[in-house]
């Protein structure tokens, strides 16, 4: 059956369109806050627009931490079909703020439990695209075993395989370890939902995604997977007594679970992204006279091509 993503496609498009606009109007203010906050309002504002009785399962953080979309929130009419959320509003608060590329408003729906119910926590992942032979990656490898399992695959020499990392210190040692075998690399300084998406796309060069991101980006990204493709591994990385506390508290039971993407993400799924500065994956939201332009790739479960949409929007 394919109810969410048919029946509630319309509904989670505008979502992410209404949330790229309202933040776009912040694009190189310098107010991470307040484009986040933007995004925010139109995204909640549009999803209780839709007939579903809506979950969040990925949101804005803990009830005492974020006032709205946050995770165990109720949204949408209350009528049809039960619907779990994930989503990012605004992913790239930072590059926003400083007008930089690859800023997205992102939503995932599935059916009921068709989404990891995440602590807000970091994850440490691992991602390639399709048509690749399974298990051809592991979490727990070395960066010099994965790398060398694309390569032999691909059937090409390692420094023709591309990485995509986080530009953070954190990942030092990884960065350290693909230059040493000579693998090449695409630092991105935020945004590791398009990083991760990049992996699938025919135009892009990155063939493996690697790195600790936020857990919920990282359920985000599973559910493009599934839609367009690929593996993945995950971890929760839990730091402190009260990040264990909440993963506990949401019914994490195993900290140390390494997840396979179908545990990430499964069923009936619907993934909407829409640029909100200009970007690799999306264009970002534009003016043309009195119309908002947005761009969006929106993909399906069961559906093997990605669909990109260009809407206008009346600027009044």
């Amino acid at each position: 059956m394919t109810i969410i993503s048919t029946q509630y496609a319309s509904g989670i498009v505008a979502a992410t369109e209404k949330a790229a606009i309202a933040s776009s109007m912040l694009i190189g203010l310098g107010d991470e806050k307040a484009a986040d906050q933007k995004a925010v309002d139109a995204m909640r504002t549009a999803l209780n627009q839709i007939d579903f009785r809506g979950r969040i399962v990925i949101g804005e953080g803990e009830r005492d931490e974020a006032p709205m979309l946050y995770i165990g929130e109720e949204v949408g009419t209350g009528r049809n079909h039960e619907v779990d959320i994930a989503l990012d509003p605004l992913e790239g608060t930072t590059i926003t703020a400083k007008g930089m590329p690859n800023s997205l408003s992102v939503i995932a729906a599935a059916q009921r439990g068709g989404l990891l119910y995440a602590p807000d926590t970091y994850m440490n992942k691992i991602a390639v695209g399709g048509n690749l032979p399974d298990d051809i990656i592991d979490l727990d490898a070395t960066t010099k075993e994965n790398i060398q399992s694309i390569a032999d695959a691909k059937k090409v020499p390692i420094n023709e395989v591309t990485a995509c990392v986080l530009e953070r210190s954190r990942h030092d040692s990884i960065i350290e370890d693909l230059r040493s075998i000579g693998a090449k690399i695409v630092l991105i300084p935020d945004g590791d939902v398009a990083g991760i998406i990049m992996t699938t796309q025919e135009h892009s060069s990155v063939d493996i995604y690697m790195g600790v991101g936020g857990a919920p980006e990282g359920v985000l990204a599973a559910a493009a997977l599934q839609c367009i493709g690929g593996q993945m591994q995950t971890r929760l990385v839990i730091n402190n007594e009260d990040e264990k506390i909440r993963a506990e508290k949401i019914g994490i039971k195993d900290l140390n679970k390494k997840y396979s993407l179908d545990e990430l993400a499964h069923g009936d799924i619907i993934f909407s992204a829409t640029g909100v500065t200009e970007g690799t994956m999306v264009r970002g939201v534009r003016t043309n006279q009195n119309k908002y332009v947005t761009h969006s790739l929106v993909l399906r479960t069961g559906e093997s091509s990605s669909q990109y949409i260009e809407t206008y929007h009346d600027i009044n």
